[in-house]
């Protein structure tokens, strides 16, 4: 009886003869994300399993897999040989400590061994009952139930819990894509959005010092290194920003200073996503959310890039977005009180409607080429 833990995927078996690629991928995934703690991991019949752990790493390896696109649910449990006397026994250790209800849930992938799913279940949950006198059979509701999986290769796994994974696709299967991260709640929610569609991720943030201290440049790297946990690395290109919300306050009407900004942050981070191979821009906009977020706003700030912008939370409400922001971790360093570039030269009354007529206009003021130019030569780059 060998303790495992069990990795299961769910979209990957849609992928027909493409399949193996998508589960090279992620069994790449796993082993990167736990090569720093002594276990193995094995790929079995659309299976992964993680073996040879300690006792007390096993909530450290699930942690860790938790945050892998692509596994669709995990379970510690056992592995036996496909025989009813090593079933029974090992059947009889998981449920050992469990009263309640509970019924033997039988998944037989060996269709060579003799009895029927039914039947094992049906067997197997007399030995239980036998055994352990504070168990009662419910198959309807039951509060316990104890899984078996026989599998091709003559081996069966038993277990009773099962932890959701985050699903998705596996990192890597999906392209490269280049956020625009904030210190914000929304865009690091994007981020997770598409690594957990199997898109590799570079981060670009924009940064006014000395308008924005080294406390919010610290904020984002925080948060991009949370999100880099679940993309598998994250390389952070740190923009000085401050000379162009400088010339654009100086040259160009207030209620434009956003809609101006925007669309520079969208030419500086198709430059950079040009530069190192990614394939999209992602901003974490929501419809209708701010100003710069209105159909007029994003068309404007559209305008200026011919790479794809993906905007996973566009039909996200704020309380949506906050969910997953709590669930995934970033939600309480997003909120800490620090300014990012979007507050300085915040106007009293941003324009809503940007006409794009009147965009150019005060944009033909601006030096645009040199000063992209200029921002693009002080960007610092942080690999996470």
């Amino acid at each position: 009886m060998e303790r495992i833990i069990i990795v299961r995927y769910c979209e990957i078996h849609l992928k027909g003869k493409n399949r193996s690629f998508f589960e090279n991928l992620l069994e790449n995934n796993i082993r990167k994300i736990l090569a720093d703690i002594p276990c193995e991991t094995v790929r079995a019949q659309s299976r992964y399993l993680v073996r040879n752990f300690a006792d007390e790493d096993y909530e450290f390896i699930l942690n860790k897999l938790k945050k892998v696109s692509g596994i669709h649910s995990m379970s510690l449990g056992y592995k036996v040989n496909t025989d009813f006397a090593e079933i029974s026994e090992c059947a009889v250790e998981i449920m050992r400590y469990k009263c309640g209800t509970f019924k033997v849930e039988t998944n037989r992938a060996d269709k060579k061994y003799p009895k029927t799913s039914v039947e094992i279940s049906r067997d197997l949950g007399g030995v239980l009952l036998e055994n352990n006198r504070m168990l009662k059979v419910d198959v309807i509701s039951p509060e316990h139930i104890c899984y078996v999986d026989l599998r091709e290769d003559g081996t069966t796994y038993l277990y009773c819990d099962t932890v959701k994974g985050i699903g998705g696709m596996p990192v890597g299967s999906s392209g490269r894509g280049t956020i625009m991260i904030s210190g914000g709640i929304d865009s690091p929610v994007a981020a997770f959005m598409m690594a957990k569609r199997g898109m590799r991720l570079s981060a670009v943030h924009f940064h006014s010092f000395p308008y924005t201290g080294e406390a919010a440049k610290r904020k984002v790297i925080d948060l991009t290194k949370i999100i880099s946990e679940y993309s598998g690395g994250v390389d952070l290109h740190v923009v000085s920003f401050t000379k162009i919300q400088e010339a654009i306050h100086e040259n160009c009407p207030e209620e434009m200073m956003i809609t101006l900004m925007r669309r520079f942050m969208f030419r500086i981070t198709q430059r950079i996503s040009e530069s190192i191979g990614s394939q999209a821009i992602i901003t974490g906009e929501s419809l209708g959310q701010v100003a710069s977020q209105t159909i007029e706003s994003i068309t404007t700030s559209n305008a200026v890039v011919t790479m794809p912008v993906l905007r996973p939370l566009i039909g996200f409400d704020k309380l949506e977005i906050i969910d997953i922001a709590k669930r995934i971790g970033t939600y309480e360093t997003s909120i800490l009180p620090y300014e990012d570039c979007c507050t300085v030269f915040l106007p009293k009354y941003p324009l809503i409607k940007p006409r794009i007529d009147r965009v150019l206009e005060a944009e033909s003021k601006l030096d645009a080429e040199s000063l992209i130019e200029d921002a693009l030569g002080k960007t610092e780059i942080i690999e996470l």
